[in-house]
């Protein structure tokens, strides 16, 4: 695993994704996935309390909302969140938009039911996944669900199935997995259930 990186190098890549939002970044689609779709208007997932990691603009909590769940989205980059804020209320929808990081999860006070990650585990360090996976389990209720899109492995972001099972299968079952491809190299989805007991390490709550 990479060791950590400096506070500058954090500051550095936060403020570069900060200013992308000061435009219409290539990820920010405005579209909703089918997979996700499948997920709620097929029922495998019913509507309860939901977390969007790395809402962005919030596309995709908006759409959770209007189909009955009660949505809180969280993202490192101010102007998302602010823009995500404003499309809610022309929407029509109450959803909860906060600034924070996905690592970090202790402002949840109840356990959620879903959880959705579209893009964001992908681009964290890899020194920060294991505890991005500890405050997932720790906040989501035994045999909720999870949905997540990853990059398969570039070398500077992504990380492959086999990471992603390491990662995640002490504490959920992978449900399926679907490979897909974005820029010419593997891309692939995943949907998960939290299972009931777990034997992810016991980070100390301060470093989650």
């Amino acid at each position: 695993m990479e060791s950590p990186p400096s506070f500058w190098k954090r500051w550095l890549r936060l403020l570069q994704f900060n200013l992308m939002y000061l435009g219409r970044p290539p990820w920010d689609t405005g579209v909703t996935p089918p997979e996700l779709v499948e997920v709620v208007e097929d029922g495998v997932v019913p509507p309860g309390r939901a977390i969007d990691l790395g809402c962005g603009t919030g596309t995709n909590a908006i759409y959770l909302a209007w189909h009955g769940f009660d949505v809180i989205g969280v993202d490192s980059a101010v102007l998302a969140i602010l823009k995500a804020r404003w499309r809610a209320r022309r929407a029509g929808v109450r959803v909860r938009f906060r600034l924070g990081l996905v690592t970090r999860l202790d402002f949840l006070r109840q356990p959620v039911h879903f959880a959705l990650d579209i893009g964001c585990l992908h681009g964290l360090w890899e020194a920060d996944r294991p505890r991005y996976a500890v405050a997932l389990a720790r906040h989501i209720r035994p045999g909720g669900y999870y949905l997540l899109y990853a990059w398969g492995n570039r070398g500077w972001a992504g990380l492959d199935p086999p990471e992603v099972a390491a990662l995640f299968e002490d504490a959920f079952e992978i449900l399926w997995t679907r490979e897909g491809e974005e820029h010419g190299t593997p891309s692939f989805w995943y949907l998960m259930r939290r299972r009931p007991i777990d034997r992810l390490p016991a980070l100390n709550r301060s470093d989650s």
